[in-house]
């Protein structure tokens, strides 16, 4: 944009100068041709009062020599039946025109132009005086008149773009403000203002861009309060629901009820703690999926043996941070076990690989049929919300993977959180030296 502003900045001035220019160039040698013949018309007058006070041929020889543009062979007299007293450059004829016409002419000459001037004697007789004006003298000065003028329009043309340059650095500034702190603020950087700068129209966008950030970073704030409060409320069902766990008698499903509600009221809190964090709190919470994964493994892997599901971990053995809240992928983990246990039927394997890649989950069950439909927000073929896959997709996106649908190597569906990897290297497949296999007892 700036380089926008100069050209055309350049472009007017440059018009504007040659608007100038070219007329100033054709005065300034119009101007130096007249001087020129108006030197030859001092000199000429010069002869004429000569001629008053003597027509001498003699003397007249020497007042021609005495005059500088007859000590350079450029001055003639013409005298009637005598030869022409100095240099003469014209023919007989042109002089005759002169005294035809009675009035000053000029003519053509080899090498510049010939000032005629005719006049009278006292005794009646006519006279021609003739100034020769070679060409370097009608173009004496030109050139550097030109070059000065050539010199002024480039200064004036230059300034003119600096000075344009000046004030569109300040505008294209302004405006790289506001396109930078757009992409913040879109990047989730709700901390990011203006400070208003540039023009008028400019200044009054950035005033609405900070009062925009403002709102929004308060509609978040509300809506993150609006959350946990929700979250809240959940309590009083979940203490009425630990009640009836704790009136059950002792047994294997008290004790996976009781489990359940213990870790109910953890995710509870966990979710109440992270929606009451701002946003660049979260922005700077990161979870390990390997560690996240073992713990929803001990909840959903006691699911499985009720279910008779065979199930095994692929990968694992080293860290796998996410640049997400412990909740978040919480909510991905889960919801990707809990597609395998939702859409497939009892007694179906599933297989969770995990690395540096990410998460994939593979199932034996049915598979996928429409893999564009399963994401989108609230349909579902199977009864459920239609949140799960959609979670995934947005928890995946926000650590700057996606979500992965496809058939995998079971013969069912394959569903991945995929996370970017510099070296762009797939994620690994099943080996057995990495297997820890699950199946029922």
């Amino acid at each position: 944009m700036r380089w926008e502003l100069n050209r055309l900045a350049l472009a007017i001035t440059s018009m504007v100068a040659l608007a100038f220019l070219v007329p100033l160039i054709y005065a300034t040698g119009k101007i130096a041709h007249d001087r020129a013949i108006g030197d030859a018309r001092q000199q000429a007058a010069a002869m004429v009062a000569a001629l008053a006070v003597n027509a001498d041929p003699q003397l007249l020889t020497s007042a021609v020599a005495s005059t500088v543009a007859g000590s350079a062979g450029r001055l003639a007299v013409h005298l009637p039946g005598i030869a022409p007293v100095g240099h003469s450059h014209v023919t007989d004829a042109e002089v005759a025109q002169a005294n035809l016409y009675r009035r000053p002419v000029t003519a053509d000459a080899a090498g510049g132009l010939v000032y005629l001037q005719p006049s009278v004697l006292s005794d009646g007789r006519s006279v021609v005086i003739e100034v020769f004006v070679p060409d370097e003298e009608m173009r004496r000065g030109v050139w550097p008149a030109w070059l000065a003028l050539g010199a002024l329009a480039i200064v004036l043309v230059a300034g003119s773009v600096l000075f344009a340059d000046r004030l569109g650095g300040r505008l294209v500034r302004a405006t790289r403000d506001l396109a930078g702190s757009s992409r913040r603020l879109g990047a989730g950087d709700l901390a990011v203002r203006i400070d208003p700068s540039g023009p008028p129209e400019l200044r009054d966008a950035a005033n609405a861009f900070n009062a925009m950030a403002a709102d929004l970073r308060r509609l978040l704030d509300a809506e993150r309060e609006l959350a946990a409060d929700l979250s809240h409320r959940l309590r009083t069902p979940l203490t009425a629901l630990r009640l009836d766990a704790e009136t059950m008698p002792p047994g294997p499903i008290a004790d996976r009820m009781r489990q359940a509600c213990d870790m109910l009221d953890e995710e509870l809190e966990a979710i109440i703690a992270g929606a009451r964090l701002g946003v660049e709190a979260r922005g700077k919470q990161q979870s390990d999926l390997v560690e996240v994964l073992a713990d929803r493994l001990a909840f959903w892997s006691a699911l499985a043996e009720d279910q008779f599901r065979p199930w095994e971990v692929v990968g694992g053995q080293t860290p796998v941070p996410v640049p997400l809240p412990r909740s978040e992928l919480i909510l991905a983990v889960d919801s990707l076990l809990g597609n395998v246990f939702a859409h497939t039927p009892e007694g179906v394997a599933f297989r969770v690989t995990v690395s540096q890649a990410g998460l994939l989950v593979d199932d034996a069950g049915p598979g996928i049929a429409d893999p564009q439909a399963a994401v989108q927000r609230g349909v579902s073929g199977a009864g459920s919300t239609g949140l799960g896959l959609d979670i995934v997709r947005r928890v995946a996106e926000a650590a700057g993977g996606r979500l992965e649908i496809s058939r995998g190597p079971l013969g069912g569906a394959r569903i991945g959180l995929v996370l970017p990897v510099r070296d762009e290297t797939p994620p690994p497949q099943p080996r057995p030296a990495a297997r820890r296999r699950r199946t029922p007892s």
